[in-house]
């Protein structure tokens, strides 16, 4: 304990002066270690670190933050509807994978659910220094809006966003054509065809590029092109889909939908049409969630890695507001698991 100027018994708090002078470094050399400079060797580190555990010390964050003008804190954005973003379990997925990769760093994660009415506000929040990076979520172009703010703040986007850019802004997503042929050709490896699709909304990059996948596979296997319908990523939107297939042509033998969600609305129009999966249609799709692992069959998807995804995006924005050069694009990379509703 010490005397503080009243006369009270205050706690002692070690000092930085403190821990260089028991580590045998100076004041600036003990700091570099504490805020984790490269430029420290490793017996540095060790020596400090040793003294640091010896007396107890703890950096003053607060100070040092102010010093450095940074929140600690990245905002994941998500400029999509409510109701939608409630529904679809892949925001939950990415949010839980940069949220644990979070956990493990200095850095909290705040979730801005971008007002429907009013988006501007977002932005200037954003711009007004109540976070040191962003990460902008969306299935839809809504995303694109946030290119001008990359120029002043780190971004991260989970989905390209549409235009030119320049090297302003970073993209952290799965390559979505390749998904898309894994999913198409591993129909054709069992034999199947004529191919349809169930697409996703094709105002969404997803959307076209997993359709391109479909086509480039069945096209390399010199197959004729099959029908296809567009969907909006719900189960009801899978089954109004499959609906059409249907009822426009019935001739196909298996179906590339582009979301676990579609395809599990679109298995019970087969049900209801009297078609047995996989017997008379074979169905893969993409994401491996709780629609895929809970539909009657189970379904093969492409597993498109969402939690690994959301990790991936929190491990690059905090590289970006570290000063570290990081590539305009990473991939995260994806996997076909096989089910039932492609085995006979």
């Amino acid at each position: 304990m010490t005397i503080d100027t009243s006369g009270r018994n205050v706690p002692w708090s070690p000092t930085l002066e403190e821990v260089a002078a028991l580590a045998g470094v100076s004041s600036s050399t003990a700091s570099r270690v504490i805020n984790g400079s490269p430029r420290v060797t490793e017996e540095t580190i060790a020596r400090v670190n040793a003294a640091i555990a010896k007396v107890g010390y703890v950096p003053n964050r607060a100070a040092r933050n102010l010093a450095s003008r940074r929140t600690q804190n990245v905002a994941m954005v998500i400029p999509e509807q409510t109701a939608e973003f409630f529904a679809d379990p892949y925001f939950a997925e990415v949010i839980q994978g940069a949220a644990m990769h979070a956990s493990s760093s200095d850095y909290f994660l705040s979730l801005l659910i971008e007002s429907e009415h009013e988006p501007h506000r977002t932005r200037q929040f954003l711009r007004r220094g109540n976070v040191d990076g962003a990460l902008v979520l969306s299935h839809h172009s809504a995303s694109s809006s946030y290119r001008d703010l990359a120029r002043t703040l780190p971004v991260v986007f989970g989905v390209r966003p549409p235009g030119e850019y320049g090297d302003a802004v970073h993209v952290v997503d799965v390559d979505n054509v390749a998904a898309g042929a894994l999913g198409t050709q591993h129909l054709i490896d069992r034999g199947r065809r004529r191919i349809a699709t169930i697409t996703g909304p094709l105002s969404t990059s997803a959307g076209r590029d997993r359709m391109q996948g479909w086509s480039d596979a069945i096209a390399a296997a010199g197959l004729a092109t099959g029908a296809q319908e567009e969907g909006d990523y719900t189960p009801s939107g899978g089954a109004a889909a499959a609906r059409r297939l249907l009822d426009a042509d019935g001739s196909f033998d298996a179906v590339f939908i582009a979301s676990a969600q579609m395809a599990s609305g679109a298995l019970t129009v087969f049900n209801e049409r009297g078609l047995r999966v996989p017997v008379d249609v074979a169905v893969s799709t993409v994401d491996n969630n709780v629609f895929s692992t809970s539909s009657t069959p189970r379904l093969t998807t492409v597993d498109v890695h969402t939690s690994e995804k959301g990790a991936t995006m929190m491990a690059t924005i905090i590289r970006l507001i570290s000063g570290e050069q990081v590539p305009a694009e990473t991939r995260v990379p994806i996997d076909l698991i096989v089910r039932e509703s492609t085995v006979l």
